[in-house]
């Protein structure tokens, strides 16, 4: 499946194929383009910028795995772009503590992160990229729409009732 076949209503929009959800549901899933310490670095990254709270965070919700298979199934480019944002991000890292980001303590991890989002250059968007990515499979997830869903507050008539009642969408 090609990534334009299920983001058709731009950026924001972003449904998972269900046989992704199967896929990165497996016990025994690995990783098909991220390396073992790519994947270890996008849990770290990605469970920062989504953190577990009261709810579960991106490592709970499986974000590395469904970000690997967008990788693997989109835009060569935006895939190149991502990659080169990881080894970046080690450089980076390395440079400011001698660790590549994945073994940098959290505090160390969230001031590259606060430094990237109020920066510019290539750091900052790769960040920013790497943000909206998160944020976009996330909440596209079963467990990211529990959260928005929390209190009733996406209406489920889109999914599973007649539709709006409003005399003037009849």
């Amino acid at each position: 499946m090609q990534r334009r076949d299920f983001v058709k209503l731009g950026a924001s929009v972003f449904a998972i194929p269900s046989a992704w959800a199967q896929h990165a549901a497996r016990a025994d899933w690995k990783p098909e383009v991220l390396d073992a310490h790519q994947n270890e670095t996008v849990i770290a990254l990605t469970e920062l910028i989504i953190p577990a709270t009261d709810t579960p965070g991106a490592k709970a919700a499986h974000v590395n795995r469904y970000l690997d298979l967008f990788l693997r199934d989109g835009d060569a480019e935006q895939r190149d772009r991502f990659l080169e944002g990881l080894y970046w991000l080690d450089g980076f890292a390395i440079r400011e503590h001698g660790h590549p980001f994945v073994h940098c303590p959290a505090e160390e991890q969230t001031a590259m992160l606060r430094a990237l989002d109020e920066g510019s250059g290539p750091g900052h968007t790769f960040f920013r990229d790497a943000k909206s990515l998160t944020a976009r499979i996330y909440y596209a997830t079963e467990i990211g729409h529990q959260e928005l869903n929390k209190g009733g507050r996406v209406p489920a008539w889109p999914f599973d009732g007649p539709g709006c009642d409003h005399p003037s969408h009849a």
